[in-house]
């Protein structure tokens, strides 16, 4: 018999693919509804949401609130404020999933990877010992322990204590 893995939410990636117009990195932050646009937390410049296609419970990306893909064209300050927004992002994945490592990055351009090349966007991934399974090696499949929603109620409100710090500037 074959077990079968459920995950039910990625089909919403198969069923919208590329159709939506406009960006949604300038888009979802205007929208009120925070958790259902899974915003974590909000700068003047920048802002960290998490993906809603994730390599693993937690991965967030750190944007900037300016639609650029070019990393030189971002004033200092921009650049600062986001580079901060990184560093208190990772520090709270570490406080909320105690994470042993992370993956930081960014892809700058769609033949370096980058699933929304006009916007540019750092990635940060929480890493476990034996996190890697042979789900993905063997069967091109990621298992994913915790719901996108579950995920925000555990990041927003360290991110809410957080942020009123960093807003500050």
């Amino acid at each position: 018999m074959m077990d079968q893995l459920w995950a039910p939410w990625r089909m919403e990636l198969i069923a919208k693919g590329d159709s939506k117009s406009g960006c949604i990195f300038c888009d979802l932050p205007r929208a009120e509804d925070d958790r259902e646009n899974l915003i974590l937390g909000r700068t003047q410049h920048t802002f960290a949401i998490l993906n809603r296609f994730p390599y693993n419970n937690g991965h967030l990306m750190v944007v900037p609130r300016a639609h650029t893909s070019d990393l030189g064209s971002l004033p200092r300050a921009e650049h600062d404020e986001l580079a901060e927004m990184l560093r208190v992002a990772v520090r709270l994945l570490g406080e909320g999933y105690s994470a042993q490592g992370y993956n930081v990055g960014m892809n700058l351009g769609r033949v370096a990877g980058a699933g929304i090349a006009d916007h540019l966007h750092w990635h940060a991934v929480p890493r476990w010992g034996g996190d890697t399974n042979f789900m993905p090696v063997l069967g091109d499949t990621k298992v994913m322990i915790e719901h996108l929603h579950a995920s925000w109620d555990r990041l927003r409100p360290l991110f809410d204590r957080d942020f009123s710090k960093v807003a500050r500037w």
